[in-house]
């Protein structure tokens, strides 16, 4: 598990930027902001911010009906997501991991040949305090 100092410092602007544009449904840009943040910061907590991009391309598929990389990107976010604590930088990771788990439920229950029919309002924001 990183440790706590990582979780402690505030977040990198780019970040902050991208979870109000993932909490807009601007999945596309919210992937180009995290992508800044991971270049940028050092350490650890490029993880951190690697897991959240891989869950906004993961709803992102699932927006576009593409099964498979929805499917392929929200089991990638889990490596990066699942080694840090429920709150890290002010952000609900507890939170973020079920709602997603919810996401890739539904589409695996509607499967590719039904996935253009989800319901957009099982997208949670993301929940983080600054």
């Amino acid at each position: 598990m990183p440790e706590s100092n990582d979780c402690n410092a505030p977040l990198h602007p780019a970040a902050l930027a991208a979870l109000k544009l993932f909490n807009a449904g601007e999945y596309y840009e919210a992937h180009e902001e995290l992508e800044t943040a991971w270049r940028e910061e050092t350490g650890p907590i490029r993880d951190l911010y690697r897991g959240v991009l891989q869950i906004a391309v993961a709803y992102l598929h699932t927006s576009n009906g593409n099964y498979e990389g929805a499917i392929k990107l929200y089991e990638r976010s889990q490596k990066w997501l699942r080694k840090w604590p429920a709150r890290c930088r002010g952000i609900d990771i507890a939170g973020l991991l079920a709602d997603a788990e919810a996401v890739i439920a539904e589409v695996k229950r509607l499967g590719p040949e039904k996935i253009e029919s989800f319901d957009k309002s099982l997208f949670k924001p993301v929940i983080w305090h600054e």
